[in-house]
């Protein structure tokens, strides 16, 4: 029509030529709208960080520093109970002695080395197996499922993280200190670890038929369908073996999440005070541009305009500012949820509907309830009693 014509000419022209406090009001609603986008789109895959697939095949219970002499037993003490033991992995601990063909003392003392500081300073937990779990994938190389036990030169699986750190590649030997015993490996295969799933998983995989017999320890993991059995089932395991500890993933999942709802209540805060800051600048921005109204609506009367496309110059105007700065700050969550999901969590981004639903268009309504609420004395006021006041 060519009233909605005029009036969206009208209200655009008024956008074009912005004064402080349009400006401002575009602001605070924009940050406003950026906080609560950001919630929602962040809140989804953090949490998905956290959980674990509920199946009788995922480990929910896990029991570290079990002692070789002791994994039997724990074993007999979880199965009668109609509890599966899921896994039952070995752990040797070891350092670092040399790096192809430099000792790790001479590179810790070379202030130009460009070798991270914690791989010559680590012990790491290592273990043996003759495949490849879910939460790896192999980026060089080829895996080795088994050695003879008679190998001098043991070929290794490195994560690439360790790799590059230690600036080694595949094909060059590492020299291990197992508890006082001198082992040459080399780098066999380099794999990419999935360290965020809520599984165990190492830096330095040795294949079988080498660490057998090296002095270890073991974690066994089990998956207890409900907090009774789990509470009874560990019960028992400490009271017959004290040294052992348990982890519950349940409990840890439901603390990460306790923690995030905080967060999530901290943030909701920020962003709605954020809005209610906008909405006491949209009021002062309707009350100080008052007058100027009332003499554009006088023009317009005289021009020949309506109460009605007015009104719908005044909405419009609103509800681009609504638009203009919801949209922003729902565009800019957006991009700034998918570099965090990219670069720092990196886990794919599939972005909630929500703030496309729900905030955008309710922060919009919400400025053009208030903008026209505010503004209701311009309509209101006759042309003659205006004339008179600028006369």
């Amino acid at each position: 029509p060519k009233s909605w014509s005029f009036a969206a000419r009208q209200s655009l022209l008024n956008l074009y030529r912005p004064n402080n406090q349009t400006v401002v009001l575009i602001l605070a609603i924009g940050i406003g709208t950026f906080l609560i986008s950001t919630l929602y789109f962040t809140k989804d895959f953090l949490l998905a960080k956290t959980t674990f697939e509920a199946s009788a095949e995922s480990p929910n219970l896990i029991l570290f520093d079990v002692q070789t002499e002791q994994r039997n037993d724990v074993e007999n003490t979880i199965t009668p109970k109609g509890l599966p033991v899921i896994d039952n992995i070995p752990i040797v601990t070891m350092r670092m002695e040399r790096i192809k063909d430099r000792d790790v003392n001479d590179i810790r003392l070379d202030t130009t080395t460009r070798v991270n500081k914690w791989i010559l300073n680590h012990e790491f937990r290592t273990t043996y197996r003759d495949s490849m779990i879910g939460s790896e994938k192999l980026l060089e190389g080829e895996w080795l499922p088994s050695v003879p036990p008679s190998t001098e030169v043991i070929p290794i699986s490195l994560a690439d993280n360790v790799a590059n750190d230690a600036l080694v590649k595949l094909g060059d030997t590492l020299l291990f200190n197992v508890q006082g015993k001198m082992m040459t490996t080399v780098v066999g295969n380099i794999r990419q670890v999935d360290w965020a799933r809520m599984q165990l998983n190492f830096s330095i995989v040795f294949p079988t038929g080498v660490l057998e017999k090296a002095p270890q320890f073991h974690v066994v993991t089990t998956n207890a369908p409900d907090k009774a059995s789990s509470a009874n089932l560990q019960r028992e395991l400490v009271k017959k073996f004290p040294n052992i500890s348990i982890i519950d993933l349940r409990q840890v999942v439901t603390l990460v999440e306790n923690i995030l709802d905080k967060i999530s209540w901290v943030i909701t805060f920020m962003a709605f005070f954020s809005i209610l800051t906008g909405i006491i600048v949209l009021i002062g921005s309707v009350r100080n541009s008052k007058y100027q109204r009332i003499r554009e609506s006088v023009l317009l009367r005289t021009l020949g305009a309506q109460s009605k496309q007015i009104l719908k110059i005044n909405a419009l105007e609103y509800l681009f500012l609504g638009v203009l700065g919801s949209g922003v700050g729902v565009l800019l969550s957006l991009l700034s949820s998918f570099l965090l999901a990219y670069f720092i969590f990196d886990t794919p981004f599939i972005p909630s509907w929500v703030p496309f639903l729900v905030v955008l268009p309710g922060i919009t309504l919400l400025v053009l309830a208030i903008g026209l609420f505010n503004s209701r004395g311009v309509l209101n006021s006759p042309p003659l009693q205006v004339l008179r006041k600028e006369g």
